[in-house]
């Protein structure tokens, strides 16, 4: 049974790179993958067929290589985010708007595995 307090698909991964201008160069021209949108100078999006790629440099304790986040679409993100800490998840953070974008808003929230992996949440609001 599929709940408003479940999981989806997945709907974005984030790649950590040193350089996310040279990093789009590679994912855009090398790899063929389309280009949707940037968020500032250390953001980029692209589509490999419906999963959203997002190129980034590292955030907080990252380092390069070592730390992708996979991020679960879902259509609820506060009710989801609460239901899943409520369950015992560790909240790395409260959901919050990441981007404004021409036809929606783009929210993510993040909590973290038992070995302190990020696990994103996503909610594409229109």
């Amino acid at each position: 049974m599929n709940t408003p307090t479940t999981l989806s698909a997945i709907g974005q991964i984030a790649i950590t790179v040193s350089d996310v201008s040279a990093a789009l160069v590679f994912y855009r021209d090398a790899l063929g993958l389309r280009f949707l949108f940037s968020a500032g100078p250390n953001l980029a999006f692209l589509d490999a067929d419906g999963v959203r790629l997002m190129l980034t440099t590292p955030q907080g304790a990252g380092k390069v290589g070592h730390n992708s986040i996979l991020y679960f679409k879902v259509s609820d993100i506060t009710a989801v985010h609460a239901a899943i800490v409520s369950r015992g998840a560790v909240s790395e953070r409260a959901p919050q708007l990441a981007a404004k974008l021409p036809d929606h808003e783009l929210w993510t929230g993040f909590l973290r595995d038992p070995d302190g992996n990020l696990v994103g949440l996503m909610e594409e609001k229109r």
